[in-house]
């Protein structure tokens, strides 16, 4: 009757480590899922300010393009006309070349915060699971 008892403890403990570590692997999944999503959208947020940034510059290079169009109008009414005309002509070639030099230096930043698209939030927080998960497997 002992034999019979032994058998059926060492059954028991058998199982729930069985039990132990299935909940273990689940809690690692849904862990991993956790991580995965953040990833994506860290990374879906860093392509939204890539994006801006290269709208940005885009802006840029149209307003530049308008302003050597500008520049060439200014050329011509400074050759064909008196001071005053080219004059302000050029004022407005300037005003249009400093926005696009603020709507580059913008654009810049925003490309720059954007990189490097590696999901450094995710990443610390994985690091930090993974110390976790060693803490505790070794108590």
């Amino acid at each position: 009757m002992t034999g019979t008892m032994d058998r059926r403890v060492v059954h028991d403990e058998h199982h729930s480590v069985g039990e132990l570590v299935n909940q273990a692997a689940e809690q690692a999944s849904r862990l991993v899922r956790q991580e995965v999503a953040l990833a994506k959208e860290e990374l879906a947020e860093k392509g939204r300010r890539a994006g801006r940034g290269g709208g940005l510059l885009g802006a840029a290079g149209a307003v530049a393009y308008a302003g050597f169009l500008a520049l060439a109008g200014t050329g011509a009414a400074a050759l064909s006309l008196v001071l005053p005309v080219w004059a302000a002509a050029l004022i407005v070639t300037g005003v249009l070349f400093v926005i696009a030099a603020v709507l580059a230096a913008v654009g810049r930043g925003q490309l720059r915060r954007a990189t490097p698209p590696t999901p450094e939030e995710a990443i610390g927080s994985v690091k930090a699971d993974v110390e976790e998960i060693k803490g505790r497997a070794h108590r």
